[in-house]
């Protein structure tokens, strides 16, 4: 077995918040301690000053991150608040000590942790989920501090990994990475399944039927088209509405999620005539989705640009056929026609099409559904962990017990 580690990982975001980089570091962080190795998290405080948390038994730190900026208020800010910032980032390092510093998703945690690493020598790994593009205020756009210190840092890095290679190629085109490795997102493959709840599911559709069975084509009861996600442009929401105009009229559209553009959707559903078809019940959570990708007739991932997209796994764990986006990180593991349809959502006829091949012939739907389940046993949180080790080895010096 590999060498045991102690572990930072040090992510730009964590539970209480929902999000697919949350779900990542904790998952890898639960393997890696099941591993044998001491991790601890280190995130940013958002403000609500919640301390040190046990979070399914790891230590997670919500370190103060307060970053310089232009106008004179702020720097005055900065310097009130960076004195205690920085302590408390001392700290947390010379408490726990760790023999490498894993950046998890760049932004103003990356930044602390590349100063941390250029004090203390600490090696310093950089994982990337496509914050350089699918931040939702674009914040590498704004901020020449970000930028800079991105691109200081995949020149330092031991290693820097992508959960796609469209990621690292975005890492390459603009921040000068030269080399990189995709470690992919991964999914329990046993999630509890919650119902879903009548009172935000279509009226009539089926609800306790059979996962991938097609049974509300054949039994005329509405068809559903599952969205799942953050609801903000680059998600792509307004697309699949403008897709589902052209839909049949039996056809409903289930949004779960919450976010900044659901004012905009709903005008644009009322606008498409579609405002009883188009249903937002809000934030799902995981047992939910789950239930809901049950009951689903297709899974729809309309995104613009989507870094990976760990929806389109929990829709091969559910059984539900997969109409997923081309513009992005799925070209490395949705294989076009087998276990999902690729299609690039900013061409809404094209969109229109393949969700109508699907929900027009239950076979298709149920060939795409058991491809699916099966291509979904590669992309456990085990086999991530793993990746990471094997890159820790490489960066540590591999000490392997043989025996």
């Amino acid at each position: 077995m590999a060498a045991a580690r102690r572990i930072a990982l040090v992510s730009s975001s964590y539970r209480p918040h929902p999000g697919g980089v949350e779900e990542h570091v904790r998952h890898v962080a639960r393997e890696l301690q099941r591993a044998g190795h001491e991790v601890v998290v280190w995130t940013v405080d958002r403000g609500e000053h919640l301390g040190t948390r046990s979070v399914d038994g790891i230590e997670v730190r919500y370190l103060p991150t307060p970053l310089p900026a232009r106008t004179p208020r702020a720097l005055v800010s900065y310097a009130a608040r960076s004195p205690r910032a920085w302590a408390a980032w001392f700290r947390a390092y010379r408490e726990f000590r760790p023999d490498v510093l894993h950046v998890q998703c760049f932004g103003p945690n990356g930044l602390y942790a590349l100063a941390l690493h250029h004090l203390t020598r600490t090696p310093l790994v950089v994982s990337s989920h496509g914050e350089t593009f699918g931040d939702d205020h674009d914040v590498f756009a704004e901020s020449d501090l970000l930028r800079a210190g991105l691109r200081h840092a995949l020149t330092r890095a031991a290693a820097v990994t992508g959960c796609s290679s469209y990621v690292l190629d975005d890492l390459r085109d603009r921040f000068g990475l030269a080399d990189g490795l995709v470690v992919p997102n991964g999914i329990e493959l046993d999630e509890v399944v919650r119902p879903v709840r009548p009172d935000w599911w279509p009226r009539g559709a089926a609800v306790g039927t059979p996962v991938g069975t097609g049974s509300t084509a054949r039994d005329g009861a509405p068809h559903v088209v599952l969205g799942v996600g953050r609801v903000e442009h680059n998600k792509g929401f307004d697309l699949l509405l403008r897709a589902a105009a052209d839909l049949p009229a039996t056809t409903h559209v289930v949004v779960g999620g919450e976010g900044s553009q659901r004012q905009a959707l709903q005008t644009l559903a009322a606008d498409l005539g579609l405002s009883e078809r188009v249903h937002f019940p809000g934030r799902l959570s995981r047992a939910e989705v789950a239930g809901a990708m049950a009951q689903a007739d297709v899974l729809a991932v309309p995104s613009r640009r989507e870094a990976f997209g760990i929806v389109a796994l929990e829709a091969w764990r559910g059984g539900t056929p997969l109409v997923m986006t081309s513009r992005g990180g799925a070209r490395d593991f949705v294989h076009d026609g087998v276990d999902g349809l690729l299609v690039d959502p900013t061409d809404v006829p094209a969109l229109t099409r393949a969700i109508r091949e699907v929900l027009s012939d239950p076979g298709r739907g149920q060939g795409l559904s058991e491809a699916g389940r099966r291509s979904v046993t590669a992309y456990t949180w085990d086999r991530v962990a793993r990746d990471y080790e094997g890159i820790y080895d490489t960066v540590l010096g591999a000490s392997v017990d043989r025996a």
